[in-house]
């Protein structure tokens, strides 16, 4: 496995160079907090990962980041979608969205459901906010939704057991076979 040196500096310098502070003094409540949110999720996964002192998740958030962010913005320059307010041309896919969803389904995948239910609720929010604010529309968070979720999915794996369970059932009236995936 590659090792990178100083993880925490490169999630931080890349997390600021893909901020969008352009439009940081008319925005609305909502849009300020979905701006704060799409960062703090992220960095929520991140933070769990030294809370469960597991050193292998970590590495596999830094590969699903770096993914996410590199896929959003590779995207984000091929594809010249205005925004609906009109500002620039870098409207798809949603970066906020993308960032935000790739945190809570990394917790979801590594951690378990119950755990990501409250991520993906503020991921949510910041797809909500992205559209509110005029910067984005369905389909842009839509498809940064999706990045998100896709590079979390991809590289990170089940921090309890992420194997597949047989069973065969066997009873006087009944023969069946059980079959488990966590996921």
């Amino acid at each position: 496995m590659v090792s990178i040196k100083y993880p925490a500096l490169i999630l931080l310098s890349t997390s600021l160079i893909v901020a969008s502070p352009a439009h940081a003094d008319n925005s609305s409540g909502i849009d300020k907090a979905g701006d704060i949110l799409s960062f703090a999720i992220p960095a929520a996964a991140y933070g769990s990962t030294y809370y469960m002192d597991d050193k292998e998740g970590r590495q596999q958030f830094y590969y699903s980041f770096a993914t996410n962010v590199a896929a959003t913005y590779a995207l984000k320059t091929v594809i010249d979608k205005e925004r609906p307010d009109g500002s620039d041309d870098d409207s798809f896919p949603s970066g906020h969205t993308s960032r935000a969803f790739q945190g809570a389904s990394f917790i979801h995948k590594r951690y378990g459901l119950k755990y990501s239910i409250p991520a993906y609720i503020g991921a949510g929010f910041v797809a909500y906010s992205r559209v509110d604010a005029d910067e984005h529309d369905t389909a842009d968070v839509l498809a940064g939704a999706a990045l998100g979720v896709a590079s979390s999915m991809y590289f990170t794996k089940s921090y309890y057991d992420d194997q597949l369970h047989i069973a065969p059932n066997l009873s006087p009236d009944y023969y069946g076979l059980s079959v488990h995936y966590n996921f």
